[in-house]
């Protein structure tokens, strides 16, 4: 399938490849317009859908991930007029119906919706030229795609009310010591860095991955007790897998385990 608003190519040489979907509107800085959200949608749950993929990598350019939602196409809007049809809930959340790990490769600004989407990410690698904000009071408005919600969870109430409230924008240092990303890189080893992440990812059982994205989501929003029994119900169901015999035996067979993703 073509795109116009985004880049979709496949890395890796393994049995289990990854997707590599780039966000692709440089004079707009990837604001993240309809048409972005619709095409990211369809890539996002083709990956999913393919066997052969293990895993996907979401990036930007080097001076934007995404500065946000496409203001020109929002401005019209009257209060019936985006409630009707589905301003952001349309299209912004295909992404959360993917279940296979989708990290997000940050470098440059990721402002309102940009960061919003990379939240939605399982986890963010951000180059050190990183910027994460959620300027939308500024406009008159407020996060509509989980700042208010995600941001707290990820940096704690302090900072996101911080952040939101008087709109100042965190760089990749502190984004790291707050929790919001997993670890921050020299810009010209980002894609080298989430890349490779990916592919370790990649050689690993494909159902314990997924589960382990399942139960980590799991963990904001159920109880202790009810994700801990969750967990142990996954934890056994895995004993009737054929990886989980393969990694034990390769284990104890001191050699490298040859993964079916079954």
């Amino acid at each position: 399938m073509s795109y116009e608003c985004i880049l979709v190519e496949t890395r890796g040489e393994g049995s289990r490849k990854t997707g590599l979907i780039t966000l692709n509107r440089p004079k707009q800085l990837n604001a993240l317009s309809d048409q972005l959200m619709d095409e990211l949608g369809q890539a996002l749950l083709a990956f999913d859908a393919d066997d052969g993929i293990g895993c996907i990598v979401l990036t930007g350019s080097e001076r934007a991930f995404a500065a946000g939602a496409d203001i020109p196409t929002m401005l019209p809007h009257t209060f019936m007029s985006a409630f009707k049809s589905g301003l952001i809930s349309k299209n912004w959340e295909t992404i959360l119906q993917v279940r296979k790990p989708v990290i997000a490769a940050v470098a440059g600004f990721a402002l309102g919706g940009g960061c919003e989407l990379a939240m939605m990410c399982d986890f963010i690698i951000a180059a050190d030229t990183a910027k994460f904000g959620q300027p939308e009071i500024k406009l008159g408005i407020i996060p509509g795609a989980g700042g208010t919600q995600r941001l707290p969870r990820a940096v704690g109430k302090s900072k996101a009310m911080d952040m939101l409230l008087t709109a100042r924008m965190m760089d990749a240092a502190e984004a790291e010591r707050a929790g919001q990303v997993s670890r921050v890189v020299p810009a010209d080893q980002l894609m080298t860095e989430a890349l490779a992440a990916a592919e370790t990812i990649n050689g690993f059982s494909g159902p314990s991955v997924m589960l382990i994205k399942e139960l980590v989501n799991l963990a904001y929003q159920a109880p202790l007790s009810e994700g801990v029994g969750v967990e142990r119900r996954y934890f056994h169901a895995l004993f009737g897998s054929e990886d989980q015999r393969e990694g034990m035996g390769a284990f104890l067979e001191k050699r490298a385990p040859a993964f079916k993703h079954s």
